[in-house]
């Protein structure tokens, strides 16, 4: 049974490390900038890819460190991220992380991570991440790419009209919560029977 407990973090509140710069750290700082462009990143590495280089002139908050890691690099770090292709730096920077409690995720290493980077549905402003709990990325993307040609691309239309009503509604919390979901219980029944 997975028992993560799934969060959506503030990124751009937070100071994160990433450590690497070849494929692996160009897929996460891709994943960190395409949900949260806004987020601060210290990468260090000591080579990187054409393509990290291009997208830290894109974000100018990214900051590239072209050396080998020391263990300075954590210094006022919220979140850390290891991606190179060296699971015995990556196993000692896990050792001082646990230490310091800074959350870390470790690339194709489930045990050493304390969070997942979990495949992402986006449209407009709804968001889902799925997650197979380490075992399948695999699934997870297909998963992702089913639902990102399911969910209707104005479902925005569907939020900002819901957010004015929700806005609109008079009562208490609980009162608010049953009404939204009568009324988006007849827009599922309504598409239901459209279907049929």
């Amino acid at each position: 049974m997975n028992q993560l407990f799934p969060v959506f973090l503030k990124l751009e509140t937070l100071e994160v490390l990433l450590v690497g710069g070849g494929n692996v750290g160009l897929e996460k700082l891709n994943a960190l900038l395409a949900n949260s462009p806004a987020t601060r990143v210290s990468v260090v590495a000591t080579y990187f890819r054409e393509e990290v280089r291009e997208l830290a002139i894109q974000h100018p908050q990214v900051q590239l460190f072209e050396r080998p890691y020391t263990e300075n690099d954590l210094m006022n770090k919220d979140l850390v991220i290891l991606a190179t292709d060296n699971p015995d730096l990556h196993a000692s920077i896990k050792t001082i992380t646990r230490q310091r409690r800074i959350l870390t995720n470790v690339a194709d290493t489930p045990d050493l991570c304390d969070f997942y980077l979990g495949s992402i549905v986006q449209k407009g402003d709804l968001k889902i991440a799925i997650s197979t709990n380490g075992k399948s990325p695999t699934l997870a993307k297909r998963l992702r790419e089913l639902l990102t040609e399911t969910i209707p691309a104005d479902i925005q239309s569907v939020l900002d009209n819901l957010v004015v009503i929700r806005n609109r509604m008079k009562g208490d919390f609980q009162s608010k919560v049953e009404q939204l979901n009568k009324l988006t219980e007849g827009l599922v029944k309504g598409e239901n029977k459209s279907d049929s």
